[in-house]
């Protein structure tokens, strides 16, 4: 068994992806190199301006920056390589590739998991606690909240990468998905899996339904307090941000419990191919739009920037 597991450092696998629908494979190609580049975009835009412009030099954009930037990494991770193989004949990854894709998307989701209920808290702090929130929101705090995100999902993925790699794969190589995820792989073992797909699970509750009861409890406070507001236009503001950051927690969260909230065994592989690429390519082209549409800060700070560009 060890002599098949260290043996497997020097092989590789084949990542079927979407090759039982060669007539999508074009097609599949173009939309996702379009979705891509808008993430690169429009990630890049946010991160850019809330550099430049001091007047988003504020928690919210902080911690928006840092989600842009998780957003370019979690793409990026798998979706170059989804791009390769879509093109070309060969869909092969490295054994040490496989490793590492695996490593960085499960340390990357988990961190955005966290990151998303640290924003949450900030809304909830400029909303409930607006006279204290310059003391509960410090840089300080906030650089300490960023960095826990980040440890917490680089942490957790070195444990659970290693768990999952650690189960022999027999000589089996094709892997039935894009990328190497979690389920994916565990159904190429030949030993039983379900210690595996327990922890699968029991992580999954810590880092995806925990995250989502504690937003979801912010914005009750939230909307409890915004309703006995009684200004329209605070209302309006509040509901704006918040309803923003609440689209980007739904297109997030439910693809994601859909994939790792069941056992692998339970998964259709297909419907999960799909699914992934929704919350993989979909998603973080979407976060920059939603957060940016018609928000004010951000197009004041475009105005300023051109205006500082061409001399105003």
């Amino acid at each position: 068994m060890m002599m098949e597991k260290n043996a497997s450092f020097e092989d590789f696998f084949i990542l079927l992806g979407f090759s039982n629908w060669p007539h999508l494979e074009v097609l599949l190609f173009v939309v996702i190199l379009i979705f891509y580049l808008i993430t690169l975009i429009g990630n890049l835009f946010i991160i850019i301006l809330s550099h430049l412009d001091s007047h988003l030099h504020t928690p919210m954009y902080f911690f928006l920056s840092n989600l842009s930037f998780l957003d370019l990494c979690y793409t990026t991770s798998s979706i170059p390589h989804l791009l390769v193989n879509l093109w070309g004949l060969e869909k092969t990854i490295s054994y040490a590739g496989c490793v590492a894709q695996l490593y960085f998307v499960l340390a990357l989701g988990t961190a955005e998991c966290v990151l998303l209920v640290v924003m949450s808290y900030d809304r909830y702090a400029a909303v409930c606690r607006p006279l204290h929130y310059t003391v509960l929101m410090h840089p300080r705090f906030c650089h300490l909240l960023a960095a826990a995100s980040w440890v917490s999902g680089f942490t957790t993925s070195a444990l659970h990468s290693s768990f999952t790699f650690w189960i022999p794969l027999c000589g089996h190589r094709l892997v039935d998905h894009f990328f190497c995820e979690v389920p994916a792989l565990l159904r190429l073992s030949c030993v039983d899996t379900h210690a595996n797909e327990l922890t699968l699970m029991v992580m999954s509750s810590i880092f995806v339904l925990i995250p989502l009861i504690l937003i979801l409890t912010s914005y009750g406070a939230i909307t409890w307090t915004v309703l006995s507001m009684q200004s329209t236009t605070g209302l309006q503001k509040v509901f704006g941000t918040c309803g923003a950051h609440l689209v980007v927690v739904s297109l997030f969260f439910i693809p994601i419990m859909c994939i790792y909230l069941q056992p692998p065994s339970e998964n259709s592989p297909n419907q999960g191919k799909f699914i992934a690429l929704f919350y993989t390519v979909v998603t973080p082209s979407l976060n920059p739009l939603i957060y940016t549409l018609r928000n004010k800060d951000v197009r004041g700070a475009v105005k300023r920037l051109m205006g500082w560009e061409w001399g105003i």
